[in-house]
């Protein structure tokens, strides 16, 4: 895997608040390597290791979406859900940022048949079939309508299990990372000073609570996968 320059700049990082972990008092020893110091009880994450780790986790992601495989991008805490949307959308990835349900990955034979129902459902309601039917029933039909899109929308078109996952929240996402291990998916997660990083295959030291922060991470990685896929293409 080729390296490449991805332009991380560490006032950036420091701007986005990237570098603020969590009180000194709620850590993981497995960060260690990756925290610089503390201030105000306050652990400080070392921004260098991290650039290192986001420029590493970028080749990955450049060279895997050169080879036209999916993506999977999963944070369902309210400071990542809008955002996960709006980046994977734009990078044309699969994701999920509501609850996540358990069994998702594992149990994949029946979740893959969830999507094709909301997509059926979406064509009845889009052709007008939906108010044709009797009250009761059309009514039954838009809430279960409306339940696929809030938890499945997102891999509405995903065919089969993902190549690799993007995980916003160590702590938050522990059942999806857990299902990843199980099936050998690799992960690049944010990983906060209460995480532990030997769980994923890529760790990226970072403030996982903060808006700003979880962006800047989630930007830089769907513009290598863009970036990837613009290159496949031609």
């Amino acid at each position: 895997m080729r390296k490449r320059y991805w332009n991380i700049d560490l006032e950036e990082m420091m701007e986005a608040r990237v570098h603020l972990g969590h009180k000194t008092r709620k850590w993981n020893p497995k960060m260690a390597p990756y925290i610089f110091t503390e201030r105000r009880d306050t652990h400080i994450i070392n921004l260098a290791k991290t650039a290192r780790s986001l420029s590493e986790a970028c080749d990955l992601a450049f060279d895997i979406a050169g080879r036209g495989k999916q993506f999977l991008i999963i944070g369902t805490k309210y400071q990542a859900a809008d955002l996960v949307a709006s980046a994977a959308t734009e990078a044309r990835c699969h994701y999920v940022n509501r609850k996540w349900l358990g069994g998702m990955l594992t149990n994949w034979s029946t979740t893959e048949t969830r999507p094709q129902k909301f997509k059926d459902l979406k064509k009845e309601q889009d052709t007008g079939r939906l108010n044709q039917l009797p009250k009761k029933e059309a009514a039954m039909l838009k809430r279960q309508l409306d339940q696929l899109q809030k938890y499945l929308g997102g891999i509405r078109y995903m065919t089969s299990l993902p190549d690799i996952a993007i995980i916003t929240n160590q702590q938050e996402e522990s059942i999806a990372l857990g299902e990843c291990r199980t099936l050998g998916i690799p992960t690049i997660c944010l990983v906060d000073t209460d995480c532990d990083p030997d769980l994923v295959d890529i760790p990226i030291p970072a403030n996982d609570d903060g808006i700003a922060s979880i962006q800047l991470i989630l930007n830089r990685s769907t513009s290598a996968i863009c970036e990837g896929r613009s290159l496949r293409s031609l």
